[in-house]
């Protein structure tokens, strides 16, 4: 077999395997302007959010947290600290929404190295319903946010999540974190979810209390660095599968820093490779340049010239993803192909960083993924404010 030959072959392979996941994922994406009614008997619903700073867009999510259309829900939102920015902001929202049951507790439980679920932990046990939903607190929810999330529950399911949809980009780099969550992320992760393979995503989960509770409880979820890992290995360890909601909810991001994009994607490569190191190990073959360069290579086999047989499979690689875009009402503009060029440029070396380094920074918290030692005891049980 000659070189070109070869290349063509992967060439081929790598532009339909991108296909397939653009037609797996298109389905599940496609925007619809019909609300999601609640179930009949809509069961009680606890949110449980944590909450760390005043963020670009928090008094857009946080009124969009007490807009939801479901008649019986509660919010519980966590914070480690009293002295925390927002804190004030929580407290006015919640007094200007009395017709909805919200608290704010305060109190760190130091039961795993992720600061995140040191912060959940008291919500979860404050929550008063078996039906739990932990929603980062730059969630964009829709008035159907509950019932889109309960819809996907089946017989089979042990947790529901939603990848966040980045939105409301300001500036090029922004383009490149909507290029690494859109197209790339989500795509991916609906193609799983067709596929039988879903996993948990943190952003949003819909959780069933008597599951968690017959795995070990919220604490659990501290058995990983990353707690959307854990809830994954604990469901399945149960017999039960991970599911994804349709149309998934907006993220919204403003402008972003490219230095941080690269410091949010390195974080969550080696949460991967440290928790799922063998789905983690064939994401190299995920970006345009392997159907790119393979084209180059190829172009004697398909009659063509280099450049043409080059641009050709760009043309073909990023159509694919602003179709998706498209149909999925996700943002799409001039820079948007440029942005998934950076993307792609930088997935071989995230990929390699992932795998040749464990530092990462959570919120502030220098740690490793490796970090199992926890940290010292909490100070005592959490204060409602």
């Amino acid at each position: 077999m000659t070189i070109s030959a070869l290349a063509a072959g992967i060439c081929v392979s790598s532009g339909g395997l991108h296909a397939l996941s653009v037609a797996l994922a298109t389905p599940r994406c496609m925007r619809g302007d019909r609300r999601t009614p609640p179930p009949k008997d809509a069961p009680a619903v606890s949110i449980v959010q944590p909450l760390c700073g005043v963020e670009a867009f928090s008094r857009q999510t946080l009124g969009s947290i007490f807009a939801l259309d479901y008649p019986n829900y509660e919010i519980i939102f966590c914070l480690a600290t009293a002295d925390d920015s927002i804190a004030p902001l929580v407290s006015r929202a919640i007094e200007a929404n009395p017709q909805r049951p919200a608290r704010l507790l305060i109190g760190d439980d130091k039961v795993s190295p992720n600061p995140k679920l040191n912060n959940v932990v008291k919500g979860w046990k404050a929550a008063r319903h078996g039906w739990v939903v932990m929603a980062d607190s730059n969630v964009l929810m829709p008035p159907d946010y509950i019932q889109r999330l309960l819809a996907r529950w089946r017989p089979n399911t042990g947790i529901v999540c939603a990848p966040p949809i980045g939105s409301q980009p300001k500036n090029f780099g922004a383009e490149v974190e909507c290029g690494f969550l859109n197209t790339y992320e989500a795509r991916w992760q609906y193609a799983a979810d067709a596929a039988g393979l879903g996993f948990a995503q943190g952003k949003t989960m819909l959780l069933r209390r008597d599951i968690i509770e017959a795995g070990g409880g919220i604490e659990a979820l501290g058995a990983e660095i990353a707690e959307d890992a854990a809830a994954t290995k604990l469901i399945h360890a149960q017999g039960y599968d991970a599911h994804l909601v349709s149309r998934p909810f907006q993220q919204p991001l403003g402008a972003r820093q490219l230095k941080d994009v690269w410091s949010r994607q390195l974080r969550w490569a080696r949460l991967r490779r440290a928790t799922f190191p063998l789905h983690f190990f064939p994401e190299i073959l995920t970006t345009s340049l392997l159907m790119i360069g393979a084209a180059a290579f190829a172009a004697p086999e398909f009659e063509l010239s280099v450049w043409s047989s080059v641009a050709l499979a760009a043309i073909f690689w990023y159509a694919a993803e602003a179709f998706l875009a498209a149909v999925a009402g996700w943002p799409l503009s001039w820079r948007s192909a440029p942005a998934w060029m950076v993307r792609d440029t930088l997935l071989p070396a995230l990929w390699c960083a992932a795998w040749t380094g464990r530092a990462i920074v959570w919120r502030g918290n220098a740690m490793s993924v490796d970090e199992a030692v926890l940290g010292e005891a909490a100070s005592g049980p959490p204060r409602q404010i």
